[in-house]
């Protein structure tokens, strides 16, 4: 007689292969993702930003178009470090620096920034700040979106270039941006007033409104002056290309002195609320 097979039992799914089963699940949808799909390219992460070109720029990477009033603009202003190099400040608009997304899918306004020095890619930037070493002498600011597609306007990369071989580099303006505000530097230089041991400017912080209005400051290379500075809030003021800085108590002056031993253009800022007090230009 011929007895009928036993039939193969099936286990239940355990609570931790059915959580597994639905995150594979939940992440197979169209929404942006921090890394792209296996056995696929970067430039092919999801997103509905721009439309994609078939044309390259001269790095290897795709266009992704944007009109211009969508359109990211970026500026470069390069100053001169102790060391030879160049410490270089990106001023954005319409865009944000998004490291935590670098290999998702392309979003409008966001992404990250790509280094050419002379000509050739050297380094990526998260951020408006980063360092050119010794010898360069251009700079090419490139904006990519998170997928590493460029962002561009008509076919042209956004993008900006700025010379390294003078010290005093005015910031850099984009060719298919909007025309920028004018900038402190368009105000007429002050004179400090002259002291026994320099000059001293003072400087007052009220909220965000520095007093006297941010300008130039025109020194000659030797020269000694103080900056006293009188915030509202607690915070540092700092010299760039001198790495000097002194810490704001609100309603006390802090002195912050130094000897103008470079020449160039150097921003004298706040940390924490960002703002540009003035800039020493030494000659």
């Amino acid at each position: 007689m011929n007895r009928p097979a036993p039939r193969r039992r099936t286990a239940p799914l355990t609570a931790a292969a059915l959580a597994a089963v639905l995150l594979l699940a939940a992440g197979c949808g169209d929404r942006p993702t921090t890394h792209h799909k296996p056995g696929t390219g970067h430039e092919q992460g999801t997103g509905s930003g721009g439309t994609l070109l078939a044309a390259r720029d001269d790095s290897g990477h795709r266009l992704r178009d944007l009109p211009a009033a969508d359109a990211p603009t970026v500026r470069a202003e390069a100053r001169p470090d102790t060391e030879g190099g160049w410490n270089v400040h990106l001023t954005v608009e319409r865009f944000r620096f998004t490291p935590e997304s670098t290999g998702g899918g392309a979003l409008a306004g966001r992404g990250h920034a790509r280094l050419l020095v002379d000509g050739r890619e050297t380094a990526r930037a998260y951020g408006p700040w980063f360092h050119v070493p010794p010898g360069a002498r251009t700079l090419t600011v490139r904006l990519y979106a998170d997928d590493h597609t460029a962002w561009s306007v008509a076919g042209a990369p956004v993008e900006t270039t700025v010379p390294l071989a003078s010290a005093s580099s005015a910031p850099s303006t984009p060719a298919s941006a909007p025309s920028a505000p004018p900038s402190p530097s368009s105000a007429p230089a002050r004179t400090p007033d002259p002291t026994p041991t320099g000059r001293t400017l003072d400087i007052r912080v009220t909220g965000s409104t520095v007093t006297p209005a941010p300008s130039r400051v025109e020194l000659k290379k030797g020269e000694r002056i103080t900056l006293r500075v009188t915030s509202d809030r607690p915070d540092t003021v700092h010299v760039h290309g001198y790495d000097r800085e002194a810490t704001l108590t609100p309603g006390t002056p802090a002195a912050l002195t130094l000897t103008a031993d470079r020449t160039g253009l150097f921003e004298v800022e706040t940390h924490e609320s960002g703002l540009v007090l003035t800039q020493l230009v030494v000659r």
